[in-house]
């Protein structure tokens, strides 16, 4: 049999690959859409030639530089979260919204939507105030999650995933209950932020949701050599020094972090945390030093994508990207199960 390692792809390689398809992918976005912009058009905004018009620069600076702001920092934010979570959990197949944290974020943000006509004496946008509720519901149930699933004093893996698991079910649950009791015009707008989509992340938002995904995100890479540690097993783990019940509880900490900021400005965006991080596992190897930055860059890329066609598809509509995402993942998913099924140990 060959050696897998002569089959690994160098990382400085992949880093290269995946920087110009993330920069080309930006320059498609922020020139692509139902009102086009050219190559000179950029330029001028960046102050070399005439000024751009009004309606350009609406276009440019108000909608679409912040959507690809969130593009990179939602897809980053997930791709790292499914990384983590695949290592601390040692599962190829985890997901970030296997601990139930997509949910509860859907659930407050459901809620939210419901109750905007009893909310007036806050003075809020509503788009602040949705963002809010998710992250808060977001971090909530994966706070529940961690304190049904702890076990003297640390949170087992598959007392995680199956706490995940329930907690989901109960997010089902209610969001059902809350579509049920809402009028038709709450009742879309349920239905459109559960789809996920990018057309809600202006600068405010991203303001607040963006520098918390990004630190979260060089905090984890900071745990990749305790990590890389844990995948040999937890008893050689803890014999080279790493605390692993420290390091569980933060890496899953700081993970929930940038999947509930994500859900918050985007809606529920699935499939991009287990795609990414194993098809890079699968090029490179399973090194988490290199494996996480590598895993934001290709999120970020993979989302910027994702989006860029959902705006151009259909055009002037457009498709949520949440849909497309899934309908990617969807298949992507069965096939590793099927892999596993057959093979079953993390490359």
């Amino acid at each position: 049999m060959s050696d897998p390692d002569l089959r690994r792809v160098p990382v400085s390689v992949c880093a290269a690959l995946l920087l110009i398809a993330l920069a080309c992918l930006a320059f498609w976005a922020a020139l692509a859409g139902p009102f086009p912009l050219s190559f000179a058009d950029l330029q001028h905004a960046v102050g070399s030639g005439p000024a751009l018009s009004p309606a350009q620069h609406s276009v440019l600076l108000r909608l679409r530089l912040p959507r690809l702001l969130a593009a990179v920092a939602i897809g980053g934010g997930l791709a790292i979260a499914g990384c983590s979570f695949q290592a601390v959990l040692r599962n190829p197949l985890a997901d970030p919204s296997f601990i139930g944290v997509s949910g509860g974020a859907a659930v407050a943000a459901a809620a939210c939507l419901a109750s905007l006509s009893h909310l007036h004496f806050i003075a809020l946008p509503p788009q602040i105030l949705i963002a809010i509720s998710a992250l808060a519901g977001g971090l909530g149930s994966a706070a529940l999650v961690l304190r049904i699933a702890r076990v003297d004093g640390d949170a087992q893996p598959i007392t995680l995933l199956l706490a995940g698991l329930a907690i989901n079910a109960l997010a089902g649950g209610l969001l059902g209950l809350i579509a049920y009791s809402s009028n038709d015009p709450t009742l879309r707008a349920i239905t459109l932020w559960l789809f996920g989509s990018l057309d809600r992340a202006g600068w405010p938002e991203l303001a607040v949701a963006a520098p918390a995904i990004l630190l979260a995100a060089l905090s984890l890479w900071r745990l990749a050599p305790s990590l890389n540690a844990l995948l040999l097993g937890e008893a050689e783990a803890a014999h080279v020094g790493v605390h692993v019940a420290a390091v569980r509880r933060g890496t899953i900490a700081l993970a929930v972090v940038c999947t509930a900021c994500s859900v918050a400005l985007a809606g529920v965006v699935g499939f991009i945390g287990l795609m990414v991080p194993h098809m890079l596992r699968m090029l490179i190897g399973p090194d988490h030093r290199s494996l996480m930055p590598l895993s934001f860059l290709g999120g970020a890329a993979l989302l910027t994508l994702a989006d860029t066609i959902a705006r151009i598809a259909v055009q002037p509509a457009e498709i949520p990207v949440g849909i497309l995402c899934a309908l990617l993942g969807a298949p992507f998913f069965l096939g590793l199960l099927l892999h596993w099924r057959r093979s079953p140990v993390l490359s």
